[in-house]
């Protein structure tokens, strides 16, 4: 069941960008920061592909993704701003995010202070929900905001960088080629699933 989910939801993911271009990078990493789990780990690598084949341009591909994060924050940000930790904590399931999602953020901002909204936009899984702390702290917006584009940025260079060299390399593998797609999904099975059991097990446990 999970399987079938993960492939429909890698194919929605391929269809929106060969279709829409740098749009839709932008608006798939927009819909990954409004905190729905839509893992970024699919979606930049796929760009990066197609940076590969030249049917789009690198630098766009990994700006598009940093300006969507930008955008998703917003939203969540400003739940987090005007609904307070009371409102998350009662209504978080609602928009996807656990009590251990927010605890996770809150430790982050609690070490690092701002430039938590850094790093974080680096690191799989807790990038989705760093917002929401944000918000509820009301750390100033030009802060958060550039510190959330400049992170993106890089982890979009990260992943549309994978995607690349992913594509440069497809003619070695050729031969192989059935046997490469295979890995290739069942990786992304792997990785998709980590990340949803991850995340849904935490709102289940509450």
């Amino acid at each position: 069941m999970l399987d079938t989910i993960l492939i429909h939801l890698i194919n929605f993911i391929e269809h929106v960008i060969e279709l829409t271009g740098p749009f839709g990078i932008s608006l798939l990493m927009a819909i990954e920061s409004c905190n729905i789990p839509l893992p970024s780990e699919t979606i930049l690598p796929f760009a990066g592909y197609l940076v590969s084949k030249g049917v789009m341009n690198f630098h766009t591909a990994a700006f598009a993704g940093a300006f969507g994060c930008v955008i998703g924050s917003i939203p969540s940000y400003y739940i987090g701003y005007f609904g307070g930790r009371p409102f998350i904590e009662k209504y978080g399931k609602w928009f996807f995010v656990s009590k251990k999602d927010l605890e996770d953020a809150d430790k982050w901002v609690d070490k690092y202070g701002d430039w938590a909204f850094f790093i974080c936009r680096m690191l799989p899984v807790i990038r989705t929900f760093i917002s929401l702390p944000a918000g509820i702290l009301r750390a100033r917006k030009r802060t958060f905001f550039t510190l959330t584009f400049l992170g993106s940025l890089i982890w979009s260079y990260l992943l549309v960088y994978v995607g690349v060299k992913m594509g440069e390399n497809m003619e070695m593998f050729k031969h192989l080629w059935h046997k490469f797609d295979a890995a290739i999904v069942a990786g992304c099975i792997v990785l998709g699933g980590l990340y949803l059991y991850k995340h849904f097990k935490h709102l289940n446990e509450e």
